[in-house]
């Protein structure tokens, strides 16, 4: 028979320890996303990836039948819709149309609308200007969009990608959406 030392045993009591405490709120909500079913991940992970809230995603989380489901993705879109209580949700038809246009044109070696020019492309809709530039002695390629106005960032808002790895693959290098306006003094 095996002698066990005291140290042993208090050492794996310690590093089971973890695993009877009780799961965290967040730790709860993503065990929950791990077990929706297909349809209602792929609508929270694709289709409305840069829609929704974390407010709403925790909503989401703690729903348990598809019939409760298929209720909050219903009032999710008809508190988008510009026109309430019509049949027609102009906003709702308006992003799934972007969305198949990203994932047409932006694919790279993921889905288009994973990339971050189809993530630009969803949120604010098509440039009023671009700019594409092909590679050139060297510096490589880019894509530059320019939005006369967007809602909350301002006029003249322009976005640049670039593919430094010339590969297809074109990453934000300034995201003003991100910038926070400065007081007259300086201060944020």
């Amino acid at each position: 028979m095996h002698k066990f030392r005291l140290s042993h045993i208090l050492l794996c009591g310690l590093l089971s320890f973890p695993l009877l405490l009780p799961m965290t709120a967040a730790q709860d909500q993503a065990a929950a996303m791990r077990t929706l079913p297909a349809p209602y991940q792929k609508w929270l992970d694709e289709d409305v990836r840069y829609l929704v809230n974390d407010a709403e995603r925790a909503a989401f989380a703690t729903l348990t039948t598809d019939q409760q489901r298929d209720k909050f993705v219903e009032q999710f879109w008809e508190r988008r819709n510009p026109n309430p209580g019509s049949g027609k949700n102009i906003f709702k038809e308006e992003h799934y149309r972007r969305l198949a246009y990203v994932n047409q044109h932006f694919a790279e070696s993921v889905p288009g609308f994973e990339t971050d020019r189809g993530r630009i492309y969803i949120l604010y809709g098509p440039p009023d200007e671009r700019e594409q530039h092909p590679e050139v002695s060297g510096s490589a390629p880019s894509d530059a969009w320019r939005y006369h106005f967007i809602e909350g960032i301002g006029r003249d808002v322009v976005f640049e990608f670039v593919d430094s790895c010339r590969c297809g693959k074109f990453l934000l290098q300034n995201d003003p959406a991100q910038k926070r306006p400065q007081s007259q003094n300086g201060e944020v």
